[in-house]
């Protein structure tokens, strides 16, 4: 069974989190109370290749948040 874990306790002990993911258990994050996400680990071997998405970050991408977005972020 799956342990289920809301955002603001996934945040406090995200090192925890990952370490049991690490380990094989599924960690599911919740948020407002409905699955939102899964704390997978990441399969041994997987390659990792850099540059392999294409176009740059516009000017608008280091601008700050809309305050809605921000707000999302604290729940």
């Amino acid at each position: 069974m799956a342990l289920i874990v809301n955002v603001h306790q996934a945040k406090t002990h995200l090192s925890r989190l990952l370490k049991r993911a690490h380990e094989g258990e599924e960690i599911i994050l919740a948020k407002g109370g409905k699955p939102y996400a899964r704390l997978v680990p990441l399969e041994e071997g997987m390659p990792r290749i850099p540059g392999i998405a294409s176009g740059r970050a516009g000017k608008e991408f280091f601008e700050p948040l809309p305050e809605k977005e921000l707000k999302a972020w604290e729940e």
